[in-house]
């Protein structure tokens, strides 16, 4: 494997800060109102059961990330358990996810501001936007890892302070009736529902794929993992709360921008037009923490050469970037997102990035019984094999929820994407053959 290229630059405020930053945008300013939709003032029970199975997942992800720091994330984690077809399998389920999220976040992005100004109403003036989008982004992330870790810095700060307000200034106007669960769901309408939430609470997984860019990685990127999701359980419970106990049964009425109706009647009309810029730069933010991970795992699976295109592991001489990867992801999202609207794409970003979490799951089971990978003083899930037993359970169950349209779109992809492997792997071979067949000849000829 080749020697680590890129620099270490990122500390436990910088990585917090990239975790929170990927998770929240990634649909808050946009779910409420269709979580209250499925399960009305019960919605909570969904927030709370995804905060559970994200806690379990988590702390997968920390003990493994403990003991595999380098660039890779998810693809890295397989890979090194369970061999080539795997990682080459989780590169495209992490694409996948990760493409599908931030087309569904840019269309969020698009329909909150064409529906304060008339004028992005039009499918010319929507593929403009589109692209000026992730050319910025792009370049942005090919500039440097610092550019690109203080960019996250700055709008995460920005996309919280209008929730904080939100929090602070309307829970007084909160109205116990309207949480009155006056009816108990059932567990496959919580678990139907719960399918759309858990696209909130994506993103921290692709965001450990700058592993390789991350000081003393071995504590920083537990530490960083349980402190990202009690900063986002906290803030997704109180936003739904204040949200269903101001709004009540109207929360439905407003699916583009619910939090920025929820903020106009606590603050007024002035508290329409932060929300909405805030859920503008809040989803940005989102955006720019996903061209800043997952082109890291395209580099990783290049450099190992799990996928056959070994340009995407070159680094910029100047920026020390993975430019190519960088520009080749923004490239794709912008295409997929021209195409697909907010909850269809959120729905197959969380499918995939399920199935990747049931891997991780079942990576620790391996790596322990094996005790490959295992660094003293890393991070170690108390419990036993509790806790990634109980992680794998509830993901199968999540994926049992999905419907058979969903299931029959990713066992297609899955098949294709086997197929791709079979064909990389078929001409690998025959290239090794022939190299062979050219050397035996030559020794022939001597």
């Amino acid at each position: 494997m080749n020697k680590e290229e890129l620099k270490r630059e990122i500390g436990v405020f910088g990585l917090t800060t990239h975790m929170v930053n990927s998770i929240i945008g990634s649909g808050i300013f946009v779910l409420p109102a269709i979580i209250a939709a499925g399960l009305g003032p019960a919605s909570i029970i969904a927030y709370l059961f995804c905060g559970f199975l994200t806690l379990l997942i988590m702390f997968c992800y920390a003990e493994i990330s403990s003991n595999l720091t380098e660039t890779g994330g998810p693809y890295l984690y397989i890979e090194r358990t369970f061999g080539k077809y795997a990682g080459f399998v989780t590169t495209f389920l992490v694409l996948l996810a990760s493409i599908a999220g931030d087309a569904a976040i840019s269309n969020a992005i698009y329909d909150i501001i064409s529906s304060s100004f008339p004028f992005f109403q039009n499918q010319i003036i929507r593929l403009i936007f589109l692209l000026v989008l992730f050319s910025g982004l792009g370049y942005v992330n090919i500039i440097g890892i610092k550019s690109g870790i203080n960019f996250v810095k700055l709008i995460t700060i920005m996309k919280v302070i209008p929730l904080l307000l939100i929090i602070l200034l309307g829970i007084t106007d909160v109205s116990l009736n309207n949480l009155h669960i006056s009816e108990t769901p059932s567990i496959n309408e919580i678990g139907s529902m719960s399918i759309i939430l858990f696209f909130a609470f994506q993103g921290i997984s692709t965001s450990i794929s700058v592993g390789g860019e991350v000081r003393d990685a071995k504590k920083t990127i537990p530490k960083s993992i349980f402190l990202t999701i009690s900063i986002v359980l906290i803030i997704y419970i109180l936003i739904q709360t204040i949200s269903q106990g101001i709004l009540g049964n109207s929360l439905i009425d407003f699916n583009e921008a619910p939090l920025s109706h929820v903020a106009e009647k606590v603050m007024g009309p002035i508290g329409f037009i932060i929300l909405s810029i805030g859920a503008v730069v809040s989803m940005f933010g989102s955006l720019s923490g996903g061209v800043l991970s997952t082109p890291r795992v395209l580099y990783s699976a290049a450099k190992d050469n799990t996928i056959p295109i070994k340009t995407l592991s070159l680094i910029h001489n100047k920026y020390a970037t993975p430019y190519l990867s960088i520009i080749s992801y923004v490239a794709i999202s912008f295409i997929l997102a021209s195409f697909g609207g907010f909850q269809q794409l959120a729905v197959i970003s969380t499918c995939s990035c399920i199935m990747i979490y049931l891997a991780i799951s079942l990576s620790i089971i391996k790596l322990r019984k094996k005790r490959k990978f295992i660094r003293t003083g890393s991070f170690r899930i108390p419990g036993g094999y509790i806790v990634p037993l109980l992680s794998c359970f509830v993901c199968l169950w999540f994926l049992s929820n999905i419907s058979t349209t969903e299931y029959l779109s990713i066992s297609l992809y899955l098949i294709i994407v086997t197929s791709l492997y079979l064909f990389v792997k078929f001409i690998k071979s025959k290239k090794v053959s022939e190299k062979v067949r050219n050397k035996d000849r030559e020794v022939h000829q001597k």
